[in-house]
C-alpha cells in the first residue's frame, strides 16, 4: 500500500465549512493525527485511528507522519482553520527538512477556511483592502519581534488581524499590543473581537479602540483591527477597496 500525508483545515468550527477535499481525505485515511481538539472534530469509523496529542508538540505531530506514510499508512493532520496559517503545514515542512530520507513522500495541503476569514465574513468586509495577519503569541518567536511589526503595520495603515491575542500563561502581553495601537492609530480605530466564531458560542464584539480592553480577548478570540478608512454601513463593518 501506497502511502501519503495530508494537511488538511477542517475550518473554523461549523462542519458545514469543512470543504468537500478535506471531508474526502478523512474519509480516505486510515489514520488522524492532530492537536486533541481538533481530532475531537473527526468521527471514529472502523479502520480509522485517531491519535490526539497535547499542544506545543507540532514537529512530533509532523515526523510521526512522515514515518507513518513511510510504512504505507494513509495519514491526515488536522488543523484548524487553514493549515498554512500558524498551523501544522509548516511545521510538516520543517520536519521534512530534517528528514532527508523522507523528501519522496506523497504530500497533499488542503486549504480550509481560516478563523480571520469567517470574523470578517461575519462583520462585513473589513479586510477588503490591504492587510496583514499577525500571531501574537511569543512561544516560537520573541515579542519585541511581535512589538515591531505589530507597530509597522499600524504605521503603514494595514488593516490587521490578530491570533492567539491572550493566554492565561501571558495574560499581560495583550494590553501591550492595545497600548501601541493607541500610540500609532487613532481611538476611533475599529476594533472586532471574534470569539468562537460559527460555533454555538459565537461572540462579535465591535468597538472603537479607545473602548478597548484587553479581558475582551482570549485564546479562542480572533481580533480585527480597521485601517484608517475602515467604518460601518448599518450593522456591517467594512473597508474601502480603494486606496486611502
Amino acid at each position: 500500500m501506497t502511502g501519503w500525508v495530508t494537511v488538511a483545515g477542517l475550518g473554523p468550527g461549523d462542519d458545514a465549512l469543512v470543504t468537500p477535499q478535506v471531508a474526502l481525505a478523512l474519509d480516505q485515511a486510515t489514520d488522524v493525527i492532530g492537536y486533541i481538539p481538533y481530532v475531537a472534530r473527526v468521527a471514529a469509523r472502523p479502520g480509522l485511528a485517531l491519535h490526539p496529542s497535547d499542544n506545543r508538540v507540532e514537529l512530533d505531530r509532523a515526523r510521526m507522519a512522515l514515518d507513518m506514510a513511510a510504512d504505507g499508512q494513509r495519514v491526515v493532520i488536522v488543523s484548524s482553520g487553514d493549515p498554512g496559517v500558524f498551523a501544522m503545514a509548516s511545521a510538516l515542512f520543517e520536519a521534512l527538512e530534517d528528514a532527508p530520507d523522507r523528501h519522496d513522500t506523497d504530500i497533499r495541503i488542503l486549504p480550509g477556511i481560516t478563523a480571520m476569514l469567517a470574523a470578517a465574513a461575519r462583520a462585513g468586509a473589513p479586510l477588503g483592502h490591504d492587510f496583514c495577519a499577525i500571531n501574537l503569541s511569543d512561544n516560537l518567536k520573541p515579542f519585541d519581534l511581535i512589538e515591531h511589526r505589530l507597530r509597522h503595520a499600524a504605521r503603514g495603515d494595514f488593516a490587521m488581524a490578530f491570533y492567539n491575542p491572550r493566554s492565561s500563561s501571558r495574560p499581560h502581553q495583550f494590553a501591550r499590543v492595545l497600548d501601541i495601537l493607541r500610540q500609532e492609530c487613532s481611538p476611533e480605530t475599529l476594533v472586532i473581537f471574534a470569539r468562537a466564531v460559527t460555533t454555538p458560542q459565537e461572540a462579535l464584539t465591535i468597538l472603537p479602540l479607545s473602548q478597548a480592553t484587553p479581558e475582551m480577548a482570549d485564546m479562542r478570540t480572533v481580533v480585527l483591527v480597521g485601517n484608517s478608512a475602515t467604518r460601518r454601513v448599518g450593522k456591517w463593518v467594512y473597508t474601502p477597496r480603494g486606496a486611502v
